[in-house]
């Protein structure tokens, strides 16, 4: 209602804006469906910890889900997500544990520490909770010459349970693993130097609050539908919905639950789960699925399962293949490179691309880093079979290094082709619509239509001067209508306000041709 005015003065009246200004918000956030090495305890509603967690590095993710495991693809593809250029991810852990069987061990040096590990601790039983406390005491005042003892305390859940003092590394009544296996019923201790040759002055351990690591907890195989999970319960690629900034979805554990016991994949669990993923995607219309390939696939394998087998048709998903080999830090054979899927450092690389050039171009012809060599070198013809089905080869190009080589949908509309293409137009359907919140229930008239077209047309004009949109001038690239054409009497008694966006996005130039001719001299 105006203000009355009554009293003769000057007076100050601050008006609303009949518009508003869109910002694109990120566009490369991902969301890891999978296995890890331990839950999160952050949560006491979630025990289980099983909800999407957000991270933003390396070092946050270790803190909550714990580092590399056998048996867990996830951590490598947030390790080559974040090594890649991703900055932001939400992940989401499968129940995939049974609890370990062997004892946890605790290696710990003399006072020569050189010599190595003097000592090893085991738990007697698997997955206890305890710490060793090692302590130095004070020789016996009066004493001279008096060898070094120390104290050795074991807590279990931070309550010291057994105490053990006087001990030394040398041979004889007061030798710490003598004493501490006759009499404890926690650990048992074996030696792991010739403490006979110590001087009595280094026969010591060294001093500190050591907690006994425990042995890994196996990774078993869980159904596909347990990655699909539930909205409902928050579990699973659907309890992704709480997560509405996500742009990428991956799951990277789908080899653990689709290998068979004689080392086959099932294929058709493959299937079941990507597809409950694009499916995902489709409903939220504003991420895409970053899907793999089965490892161990042929190119012509590859191309006969996508075609006749998988037989995807999204243009919310695009399929990476051959796997990649990388660094393997949970090794305990010696094989210190192990293969992976290569969505995890995939999705790093669109977040890089995002962050250095824009969401509308393409994220291809770019450096996989972290990647130490390919599952398949695919040839240029193979990769001619390849291209046109949507399949997004990784190739190695010498001292270009090993590139992504590929950059479209699964989708068989032609308007869909290009990743970056269905990812601009995320990014500005979601712009707008969480840019023109303010519009909702404000009077249906010229004000309103003429403020939503400077709203939405200031917005596609900055995308069109960054090189987003095609077109010589802003007109080529993009309309904006709503007027009493798109908004007759009738739209509006039933409270709609129609807004019509045209927009021209920029395509890759995928097949870059030179056409070369020789020039004869023709006499004059």
């Amino acid at each position: 209602m105006a203000t009355t005015y009554l009293t003769p003065g000057v007076y100050v009246e601050e008006v609303p804006s009949s518009s508003a200004t869109l910002s694109a918000g990120a566009t490369a956030i991902a969301a890891f469906v999978g296995f890890t090495e331990k839950a999160p305890t952050d949560d006491p509603n979630d025990p289980d910890g099983v909800k999407p967690r957000l991270v933003t590095s390396w070092t946050q993710y270790e803190a909550l889900f714990g580092g590399f495991i056998n048996g867990a693809l996830l951590p490598h593809s947030v390790y080559g997500y974040f090594n890649n250029g991703g900055s932001i991810a939400y992940i989401v852990r499968i129940p995939n544990t049974t609890p370990a069987t062997e004892s946890g061990t605790l290696a710990l040096t003399s006072g020569d520490k050189t010599l190595g590990p003097a000592v090893e601790f085991t738990t007697v039983e698997p997955n206890a909770k305890i710490n060793v406390a090692v302590s130095p005491e004070t020789p016996p005042e009066g004493v001279e010459d008096a060898p070094a003892t120390f104290r050795v305390d074991v807590i279990e859940n931070g309550k010291v349970e057994e105490t053990y003092e006087g001990l030394t590394l040398k041979p004889g009544k007061t030798n710490v693993a003598d004493v501490v296996n006759k009499a404890s019923t926690r650990v048992k201790v074996e030696t792991k130097i010739d403490t006979a040759t110590l001087p009595d002055e280094l026969a010591t351990l060294a001093a500190g609050n050591f907690p006994v690591k425990p042995a890994p907890a196996t990774i078993v195989a869980v159904p596909g539908k347990t990655f699909a999970g539930s909205e409902s319960a928050r579990t699973g690629i659907n309890g992704l919905v709480i997560a509405e900034d996500v742009t990428m979805v991956i799951v990277p554990d789908l080899i653990t639950a689709a290998t068979k016991a004689d080392g086959t994949i099932d294929l058709t669990l493959w299937k079941t789960v990507q597809l409950a993923l694009i499916n995902h995607c489709e409903a939220q219309a504003n991420r895409m699925a970053v899907l793999d390939a089965p490892p161990g696939f042929s190119p012509q394998r590859v191309k006969e399962w996508r075609s006749n087998e998988a037989m995807y048709d999204s243009a919310y998903a695009a399929l990476y293949y051959p796997w990649i080999k990388v660094n393997n830090p949970a090794a305990t054979n010696g094989d210190t490179e192990i293969l992976v899927p290569p969505s995890g450092h995939m999705a790093g690389v669109w977040a890089r691309n995002d962050n250095e050039r824009g969401v509308w171009k393409a994220p291809a012809n770019e450096i996989v880093r972290g990647a130490l060599d390919v599952e398949m070198n695919i040839t240029a013809a193979e990769q001619g079979l390849l291209n046109p089905i949507g399949i997004n080869c990784i190739r190695p190009f010498g001292t270009r290094g090993i590139r992504v080589w590929g950059g479209r949908t699964l989708s068989s509309n032609t308007d869909w082709t290009y990743i970056n293409v269905r990812r601009l137009f995320n990014m500005i359907e979601t712009a707008i619509m969480t840019g023109t919140q303010y519009a909702v229930f404000e009077p249906n008239d010229q004000k309103l239509w003429e403020g939503l077209k400077r709203t939405v047309g200031g917005f596609l004009r900055g995308l069109w001067r960054d090189g987003a949109l095609f077109g010589a001038s802003a007109e080529q690239a993009f309309y904006v209508k709503c007027d009493a054409e798109t908004n007759p009497p009738e739209s509006i008694d039933q409270g709609k306000v129609v807004v019509e966006v045209g927009i021209s996005p920029v395509k890759p130039a995928e097949f870059v041709i030179f056409r070369i001719a020789q020039i004869k001299e023709t006499s004059a």
